[in-house]
């Protein structure tokens, strides 16, 4: 198969199964031979920053001058971008020949007389743990795709567990509560390990603090071990300074916007140092200041002010919205929303209404999933901001273009989908 046609077969292969194990993708992994045991890893999970701080603990290994993998779902634009070696995306011809080769494999696993499917990110997870490990990469960042007990990437050993945040996401998947959330994700700390969270609510810490004593596991809790102070805020980035357990950092600075981002941060540095060897502060800084995380709070265009953000739930939502809040200036904002049907989108329209003044529904690629916009319209009108629907996304773009002024701002949110495509639109009409 060439790209397209292994890309088409990938995205024609089933994305979910009624009963979910691991046991065939262990199969398939022990048939190339254990590549994920060809380099050591960290693994990322989490409902929210879990991709910052995937792309800024690679940074920082990059920085000190490891050959580094990162492993991170979805993507934006392009597939490639989901396999990356220090910074650089898997060629499209890598690509072609491992999925042809995997699907070869797949057919002789559904030939067995208990057939062994294979989903859509068992498969992705496979190509990454392959590719890394025949690049010989020293170090891999491992994002879970989705939960973490039953995710594919929790096949490997890591060195540190993270786990940033617990979130209501996929809820017919891994439960209906935070605490049935929290114990699927959990699932992937490791015995006799370490591992370090971002989370906050008491019942969650208590269910992560069970498990890891069960597991003779350290765990590192980011805000009572380090504390961290903003120096500096704006559109171009952050400075603040860092006490971790092991280090003092005055000042570093970081190119993403937000509160957030500073704590995304402090638990990638903090599962850093936690590590088996010790890192330079001079790698945490240059790691920081050169991280590349597109799609967070993107400032894509200036005048007026148009600016691209993955938020695809209510906690993320609610985190951006108090980031322009505080961080942005403009006369007035026009929101281009596309959601996921399987969100809490109610909550999610709540939370953009308290910053935007006029909406653009539209639908992002993958139509199965997006919401239908005249509902989106409903929610808005019950948080008494107006609307207008454009299901064509050139036509929401070129309308938000039309309708901001020079001090306007255009913001994109609800979907990583939804930035990924307006991102593609925005280049696309550049070049």
């Amino acid at each position: 198969m060439d790209y397209p046609e292994a890309l088409d077969w990938l995205y024609n292969v089933r994305r979910f199964g009624p009963k979910r194990t691991l046991y065939p993708t262990r199969y398939i992994l022990e048939h190339y031979g254990d590549p994920q045991q060809c380099f050591k890893s960290i693994h990322v999970a989490g409902s929210n920053g879990k991709g910052s701080t995937s792309a800024i603990i690679a940074s920082i290994l990059e920085a000190h001058g490891y050959r580094v993998g990162l492993f991170t779902s979805p993507h934006l634009e392009n597939f490639t971008e989901r396999i990356k070696i220090n910074g650089e995306e898997i060629p499209q011809a890598r690509v072609a020949n491992y999925l042809t080769e995997i699907g070869e494999e797949l057919n002789m696993m559904l030939g067995l007389s208990e057939p062994l499917p294979l989903r859509f990110f068992d498969i992705v997870t496979v190509m990454a743990f392959r590719y890394f490990a025949d690049q010989k990469v020293d170090y891999a960042i491992i994002e879970v795709g989705l939960g973490g007990r039953l995710d594919a990437t929790n096949i490997i050993e890591p060195l540190v567990s993270i786990i940033t945040n617990i979130g209501y996401e996929h809820t017919n998947i891994l439960g209906e509560t935070l605490t049935e959330i929290a114990y699927e994700k959990a699932g992937i700390i490791k015995p006799n390990s370490v591992l370090v969270t971002g989370e906050n609510k008491a019942e969650i810490l208590r269910v992560f603090t069970e498990i890891a004593d069960s597991l003779n596991t350290k765990m590192m809790h980011v805000q009572s071990q380090t504390s961290s102070r903003r120096i500096h805020s704006g559109i171009n980035g952050q400075t603040f300074s860092l006490r971790t357990p092991d280090q003092k950092y005055p000042e570093l600075h970081i190119p993403l916007i937000g509160r957030h981002q500073v704590l995304n941060a402090s638990t990638a540095v903090i599962a850093v140092e936690a590590m088996d060897f010790p890192i330079s502060k001079e790698a945490v800084a240059e790691g920081l200041r050169q991280v590349i995380w597109p799609g967070r709070l993107e400032i894509v265009r200036k005048h007026p002010l148009f600016v691209l953000d993955c938020a695809k739930d209510a906690e993320a939502t609610a985190a951006v919205t108090k980031v322009i809040e505080e961080e942005f200036s403009y006369d007035r904002l026009i929101a281009i929303v596309s959601i996921s049907s399987d969100k809490k989108i109610p909550l999610m329209i709540q939370n953009i209404a308290r910053i935007a003044d006029h909406f653009i529904l539209t639908t992002h690629s993958v139509e199965r999933r997006a919401a239908d916009p005249e509902y989106l319209g409903e929610e808005v009108l019950r948080n008494g901001r107006t609307f207008e629907i454009h299901e064509d996304q050139r036509k929401a773009l070129d309308k938000a273009l039309k309708l901001a002024g020079e001090n306007d701002m255009v913001l994109v949110i609800g979907s990583v989908y939804l930035a990924g495509d307006i991102r593609s639109l925005i280049k696309s009409r550049a070049s």
